[in-house]
């Protein structure tokens, strides 16, 4: 059983893992970063142009509310996280896709240069012709030394 664990342990896989969660981990803090310092700064300007007053979504949205038998139903907190969720995503999207694209430009260049380094020249043509050549004048002596016996 401990045998089984430790290459269980051992193995690629578990370790690409351990350090894509390691990663995402420390991922998580950096697209925190960007939505409390950037992307919320953003919208505050945004709903500010929009809603004279308000700071933030919360803010234009602070008033939708109805009550009901005594109950208020606040509305306006998740109209509030709707748009601001919608906002976010779009923000990431755009990001993910422009660092994407950047990838495969950079992907794009490795193989023209790969394609380049690996064409073929006239003279490997050339070696290539007179290897078969020999070859077929080999396979011809066998064939006539065969058909004299």
């Amino acid at each position: 059983m401990i045998k089984e664990f430790k290459e269980f342990i051992a193995r690629g896989s578990v370790i690409d893992m351990a350090v894509g969660i390691i990663i995402g981990g420390a991922f998580t803090s950096v697209v925190s970063a960007m939505v409390d310092g950037l992307i919320t700064p953003i919208i505050g300007v945004i709903i500010s142009l929009l809603f004279p007053g308000a700071e933030t979504v919360e803010d234009a949205t602070k008033g939708m509310t109805f009550t009901l038998n005594g109950v208020t139903f606040d509305y306006g907190k998740l109209i509030s996280a709707i748009i601001t969720f919608l906002i976010t995503a779009f923000v990431l999207f755009i990001i993910v896709k422009s660092v994407n694209k950047a990838e495969n430009l950079m992907t794009k260049d490795k193989v023209e240069e790969e394609e380049e380094e690996t064409a073929e020249t006239t003279e490997d043509v050339l070696k290539d012709i007179r290897q078969l050549l020999a070859e077929q004048s080999t396979i011809k002596q066998k064939d006539e030394i065969e058909n004299k016996n």
